[in-house]
């Protein structure tokens, strides 16, 4: 009777491992039949939609899946796109990763190297003849920064601020600059400082080089922020798994190889490197600090 019963119960695990199991199955999202894909816009959008076509061209042949991209006309609208999914995957910089992790659960499989590096820092750039030589020295001043949720182009500028002793919080941004303009893209924000628009601008390092060589000279940085990770390649939580690890595997191979070339139509990067949530923990850190992330 009792080998009866241990065959019973036996039975009965199996039965219940198996369910379990099914269930798995039918709950893992199906390979989708299109891929939609929302790029981030530091310049021209409508050229940026143009500049991406080859990139795209290659997914849709590597993934066998058809493709269909869009840009997104602000900086939450990249995060809003996937969390509604209106996009499974998309190309932003930290802080709207971290956004869109926090809402919607996404989560990062390449990280962008650049000039040989996976992380970049912000810098507050003034004209050459200001005489502004310190972030101090901008105490009523007025400031250009990108967008209310860009990494390089708010959130980290405030941050040299704020190690500097000159405030506490983006509520005190208010109150120690004479105005904030936020100029919708790293060119405009640096070109506002060049064309004497504005004292000075808090944007990326690399924002520098969306100037003509000849521009250059009339700008600099007067200080530099803590190093940010690298913008990122996320994708939405439920995608299916043998998508994601397609789309991981087909971008890394432009490290190399004769599609390299692409690299230059994808924010002309220097290649990928598989990241994971852990990377982005520090910016995740200071957005709870300035209040871009709910509790604690």
């Amino acid at each position: 009777m009792q080998e009866v019963n241990r065959r019973v119960t036996g039975l009965n695990v199996i039965f219940v491992f198996a369910l379990f199991a099914t269930h798995l199955v039918l709950a893992e999202e199906a390979p989708p039949k299109e891929l939609k894909i929302v790029f981030i816009a530091y310049q021209n959008p409508d050229q940026l939609l143009e500049d991406v076509r080859p990139v795209v061209g290659y997914l849709n042949q590597q993934l066998n899946i058809r493709i269909k991209h869009f840009v997104a006309t602000d900086y939450a609208g990249v995060v809003e796109a996937l969390r509604n999914k209106t996009a499974d995957m998309g190309f932003m910089g930290p802080l709207q990763y971290i956004m869109a992790h926090d809402q919607a659960g996404a989560f990062p499989i390449l990280g962008e190297v650049y000039k040989g590096k996976p992380f970049y820092v912000s810098r507050i750039f003034v004209h050459k003849d200001s005489g502004i030589k310190r972030p101090e020295d901008l105490r009523g001043k007025t400031i250009a920064f990108v967008d209310p949720i860009s990494s390089s182009g708010y959130m980290y500028p405030l941050d040299i601020f704020k190690h500097a002793g000159l405030l506490k919080d983006k509520g005190e941004a208010e109150k120690f600059f004479k105005r904030i303009y936020f100029a919708g893209g790293d060119e405009q924000a640096i070109r506002a400082v060049l064309n004497k628009f504005v004292d000075a601008a808090g944007v990326g390092q690399y924002s520098y080089s969306l100037l003509r060589p000849e521009e250059r000279d009339e700008v600099i940085h007067i200080a530099e922020s803590q190093p940010i990770p690298s913008h990122c390649v996320v994708v939405r939580k439920d995608l299916n798994p043998q998508t994601v690890a397609k789309l991981q595997a087909a971008l890394l191979v432009l490290n190399k190889g004769p599609n390299r070339q692409l690299l230059k139509y994808l924010y002309n990067v220097d290649g990928y490197v598989k990241v994971a949530h852990a990377d982005y923990e520090g910016v995740e850190r200071v957005a709870r600090e300035y209040g871009f992330l709910k509790g604690k």
